[in-house]
């Protein structure tokens, strides 16, 4: 490749939590400032067209499925609210893209042809091919799956490149690091040592998925500043996930 070559074209699933939406101490379950901040750093890594971008985004600062069921309520109902609230989270990150000037399009597992397209594998591809951010909502569109397993689903079925986890954490440790202040941070770590361990930063189920696809997944604290544009240009941050090989 020449110098005057453009570069390689990086196809990333950006996965976001939805309590990370949420201003800390805050009522309001969805913080503008801190919408505006992402939409800011996701602009300022997809100019260009170098990086083609999905999003998976949690609906936790609404519901969290599991909660309300261990308080009696029915698994798969309570599973089904949490992926209406996935839609909200959505729908405000595409206002706050679309404001920035990004391109965006949501597409939620769930039918609601009103606010979102249907999500469908060949047009979700088409989309980021032709350099729009795909927000994914709803999650599989399945109760018993968690938005982490959907993130390593949407990267397996996207073909992309990684798996991005903005958390809040700044990467994965070998005990809880709010609990054990000698708890160690891995720069480097693989997918059967998360599995056995039982590492809590991402559910089993999405590391096996992203084990078996050959996926690498990063880990990484949200709140720093620029360290989304960072892990979408593919900087060093946080801990790697791998083969381990």
């Amino acid at each position: 490749m020449s110098s005057d070559d453009p570069p390689a074209k990086r196809r990333v699933i950006l996965k976001l939590s939805g309590e990370a939406l949420r201003e800390p101490g805050s009522r309001d379950n969805i913080s503008p400032e801190i919408v505006d901040r992402i939409a800011n750093e996701v602009k300022a890594a997809v100019k260009g067209g170098a990086v083609e971008l999905g999003i998976v985004v949690g609906g936790g600062n609404f519901w969290r499925g599991a909660s309300a069921s261990a308080r009696g309520m029915d698994r798969a109902t309570a599973d089904y609210v949490g992926m209406l609230a996935t839609v909200m989270n959505a729908l405000a990150l595409q206002g706050a893209f679309e404001h920035k000037g990004v391109p965006c399009i949501v597409q939620s597992a769930i039918e609601m042809k009103n606010v979102a397209e249907t999500f469908i594998r060949r047009k979700a591809v088409r989309h980021l091919s032709e350099g729009r951010v795909v927000i994914f909502a709803a999650g599989t569109g399945s109760p018993f799956f968690s938005t982490d397993t959907t993130a390593a689903l949407r990267a397996s079925e996207m073909g992309a490149d990684q798996v991005l986890k903005a958390t809040m954490v700044d990467g994965v440790y070998d005990s809880d690091p709010k609990k054990n202040p000698d708890a160690k941070r891995f720069d480097r770590v693989s997918f059967q040592e998360c599995i056995s361990r039982r590492f809590q930063v991402m559910d089993s189920t999405a590391f096996s998925l992203c084990m078996d696809n050959h996926i690498p997944i990063v880990i990484f604290d949200l709140s720093g500043p620029g360290n989304v544009t960072a892990a979408l240009r593919g900087e060093p941050i946080g801990t790697i996930v791998d083969d381990g090989k």
